[in-house]
């Protein structure tokens, strides 16, 4: 027997079905996949680059958060926690991300490797005495007390789970060392005077 107080109100409940439709199940598991492989995208990213992705700070901080974890389980527990807070954002804040991932992409693969690089060496420097060691025979100008002080504060920072301050400050001091390389290593143009205007071999006269 139909409801008698059905539509008593004038409208059917089915006219509002379409504003209460819900995403499907599988829908709703592609979503949530999506967010988590964006998660893994930025902890597998330089620290450097997640730190300037717009984004709320308590997702930044669990995915910086789970680049410091090397245990296995321990790691996976917190790539999880990465997925669930991203899955908190909404649909502009997560399009920027992935803009921003995006343009990531358009780096030179020479850019990208060298930049990871940089990341290798800081990561050796705090696993191995003997970086160090290897560090200051190519870099002699560089100040040995305040490396060591870096480097012992980054390996409490990771093992307290601290802020990355000095995590951070390694990275830049290779950074600058890097750039110096670059900078010594790169010949002057043969067709410019020491001026940096071209030098014209050809002679005026006709």
């Amino acid at each position: 027997m139909p409801n008698p107080n059905r539509g008593a109100c004038g409208f059917q409940s089915s006219e509002f079905e379409q504003e209460y439709e819900r995403p499907s199940k599988s829908e709703l598991k592609r979503q949530m996949s999506e967010l988590q492989k964006l998660g893994e995208e930025l902890v597998a990213e330089a620290r450097d680059r997640v730190k300037r992705v717009p984004m709320p700070e308590d997702v930044r901080d669990a995915i910086l958060a789970c680049q410091l974890i090397t245990n296995h389980e321990g790691r996976r527990r917190q790539m999880q926690f990465v997925g669930k807070k991203m899955r908190t954002l909404d649909e502009e804040e997560v399009a920027v991300i992935q803009r921003t991932i995006d343009s990531w992409k358009g780096m030179s693969k020479a850019d990208t490797a060298a930049l990871h690089a940089l990341e290798r060496r800081r990561d050796k420097l705090l696993a191995d005495d003997k970086a160090l060691t290897v560090l200051l025979e190519e870099n002699p100008e560089l100040d040995v007390q305040h490396l060591r002080t870096l480097i012992r504060n980054a390996r409490k920072e990771q093992a307290e789970n601290k802020p990355p301050k000095a995590y951070r400050e390694i990275y830049q001091i290779l950074k600058d060392i890097d750039k110096k390389r670059k900078a010594a290593a790169k010949p002057a143009a043969a067709d410019e005077d020491e001026d940096g205007e071209p030098i014209d071999d050809e002679s005026d006269d006709e």
